[in-house]
């Protein structure tokens, strides 16, 4: 394709869970004229996985498949069938001073000594959402109101900081809807009775492979696709006038034009957006997100501990979640931790870092995104998925939506 433009019916960008679902989609529904073009060299996107130590390590963190959308697991299952993977009960902790609880924190302050029960529900008491006070606009103030301050002192703010090393009032309020509201009665019993009364949060069981990473699933859904899919391509460019994508690839530029563009990566990341008004341009890259760095470590500071996953809120602890992988892949050793890359440190035996890992919810980013996608449809090209859209999806919903897509359009 050097210095060629050929013509199909879709482009997709990106070849994470977004287009590998909405590509095989397309092989399902019949229609032969569309390209995947993807900056790796394998396909998965963040759910990619390598090797550490004899055993897989994914890249882009924590990735598992939920089981709260059976149809959805039943449609990887086709790539990947069930009997390949084994089903999780969720563990998963918070180390708060030196103590591991359980989470989600609010439900198990019952395992802390009675001192620090009694400060809790103290402040629980006087969170502004449990006196029915109007919540605060800022992001600080808000979790506050809505934990208590001692919560969000021990927990939630400082977690925050680590995970984003971000200005927390740039952050909005809008999506934190997620969080459980947190209950004096509910706290107070718990306490009594010692036993979480709060209900469990996502992955309460998931999947995970019994003897590969989480990106082999994703790998399986590209060799499927074969010449449909062109890894080692970056993209650079996208006229939304001709619907005209240029790319990088290992020897060669080229360019494409489809009838319809599908777009799973960054915004950020083009060189080149034309057809965009300036002001749209000028508010795009306004768009922000957060490194993260992956890294094995022989030395697991929870060698005893029955958790999948760790919550790590203490400041002098460069990361901030650690991946106990012996818990869900039997036979590994080791852990992995996830690090913003501001803060990253250590001496682990293997390192990958993701320049995209998060989308940062700033206060301004509905606001972009509504009129960032409008414009684009009106033009053909459809943002979906975790980048495209700008929401932190997981894979499932990411699959969700790639599926729905693929229905309204075709």
């Amino acid at each position: 394709m050097n210095g060629s433009a050929e013509d199909y019916k879709y482009v997709i960008l990106g070849a994470g869970p977004a287009g590998l679902t909405f590509a095989n989609r397309l092989l399902d529904a019949g229609v032969d004229s569309f390209l995947v073009l993807e900056k790796e060299e394998t396909a998965g996107g963040l759910c990619r996985s390598e090797e550490a130590a004899g055993a897989p390590l994914d890249i882009g963190g924590g990735h598992f498949l939920d089981v709260r959308s059976p149809w959805i697991d039943d449609y990887l299952f086709r790539f990947m069938p069930r009997s390949e993977w084994d089903l999780y009960t969720r563990c998963s902790k918070i180390d708060v001073r030196g103590q591991l609880i359980d989470h989600p924190f609010e439900a198990n302050i019952w395992q802390f000594p009675e001192a620090d029960r009694e400060a809790y529900l103290h402040s629980i008491a006087k969170a502004g959402c449990c006196l029915g006070l109007p919540a605060p606009e800022k992001f600080t103030d808000w979790i506050v109101w809505k934990l208590g301050r001692r919560i969000a002192e021990d927990y939630m703010l400082p977690y925050n900081r680590k995970m984003f090393s971000h200005d927390l009032d740039q952050l909005g309020t809008y999506w934190l809807s997620k969080l459980p509201d947190v209950s004096y009665g509910d706290t107070l019993r718990s306490c009594r009775e010692h036993r979480a009364y709060a209900k469990q949060p996502g992955h309460a069981q998931f999947y995970y492979p019994k003897k590969y990473g989480y990106g082999e699933v994703w790998l399986r859904m590209g060799e499927r696709l074969g010449t449909h899919l062109k890894t080692g391509c970056t993209v650079t460019g996208l006229d939304f006038d001709t619907r005209t994508v240029t790319a990088r690839g290992n020897a060669d530029t080229f360019s494409v034009t489809a009838g319809i563009v599908v777009n799973t990566i960054p915004w950020t990341c083009f060189d080149r957006l034309d057809g965009m008004p300036e002001e749209l341009r000028r508010s795009t890259a306004r768009l922000r997100t957060s490194a993260l760095q992956i890294e094995y470590r022989e030395d697991d500071p929870y060698p005893d501990s029955d958790a999948q996953w760790i919550y790590c809120p203490d400041p002098a602890l460069s990361y901030h979640r650690v991946l106990e992988r012996r818990n869900f892949l039997p036979g590994s050793r080791g852990c992995w931790t996830e690090t913003n890359a501001e803060r990253t440190e250590g001496n682990g035996n293997f390192r990958y870092m993701n320049r995209y890992a998060y989308p940062l919810n700033t206060i301004d980013k509905p606001a972009i995104m509504e009129q960032l996608l409008a414009f684009a449809r009106r033009h053909g090209v459809y943002g979906l998925g975790r980048w495209g859209e700008h929401r932190h999806f997981n894979s499932d919903v990411t699959v969700e939506r790639a599926i729905k897509l693929q229905q309204e359009i075709e």
